[in-house]
């Protein structure tokens, strides 16, 4: 009596691979959806962002019309970039709890005592904060110039700000002359002021 001796096909890359691999039919349809879209959904977040920071094309530039606005004061009133047209203005974004802000803020206290008789606006637009915080911060620090709550950061997303601080000089026409990205320094207030100061001038 003989025994037949049963052989098994050989395994091959193919059927290893089909064991071990998941069936991605028996996912869920949300998953399988997801995993659709989010290659997507990133480039398209990516395109925004490349469009956003490409010169020109934002309404922020240098020598575009600065973003009306109306917000409220940290006592109620209202406060609309347009009122100060025909004045040179600083437009600051700013927090309490932001340490560089907290180091620049003697170079806004001197640019205001300096500059007011010449007709300087500063408006402080108070980014993630709580008005009380930004009030008892104006108080210390011998602030003396408009400081507007910003809620739901409407004003900072009208000019491209990702986080305080970040300064625009706004000439008499409405126009934005100059942008400061993060802490000022001495230096380039003096630079960026006279620019608004003395257009006039030329």
């Amino acid at each position: 009596m003989t025994t037949e001796r049963r052989t098994e096909p050989p395994m091959t890359a193919g059927s290893a691979s089909g064991r071990l691999a998941p069936d991605l039919r028996r996912l869920p349809r949300p998953y399988l959806l997801a995993a659709a879209l989010l290659p997507v959904l990133l480039l398209a977040a990516l395109a925004a962002l490349t469009l956003a920071l490409l010169p020109g094309r934002t309404a922020t530039t240098v020598g575009s019309v600065a973003p009306d606005f109306t917000l409220a004061d940290l006592d109620g009133n209202p406060v609309r970039l347009a009122d100060l047209r025909g004045r040179p203005v600083i437009l600051n974004f700013w927090a309490s709890w932001c340490g560089p802000c907290v180091e620049e803020f003697p170079l806004l206290r001197q640019a205001a005592a300096e500059h007011g008789d010449a007709g300087l606006a500063i408006v402080g637009v108070v980014v993630r904060d709580r008005s009380e915080a930004a009030r008892d911060f104006m108080v210390r620090n011998g602030g003396t110039w408009i400081a507007a709550m910003d809620p739901g950061d409407r004003v900072a997303s009208a000019y491209g700000i990702l986080g305080p601080p970040e300064t625009y000089f706004i000439a008499r026409d409405g126009t934005i002359a100059a942008r400061n990205f993060g802490q000022i320094t001495a230096e380039s207030m003096d630079e960026k002021l006279a620019i608004i100061l003395h257009e006039h001038e030329e």
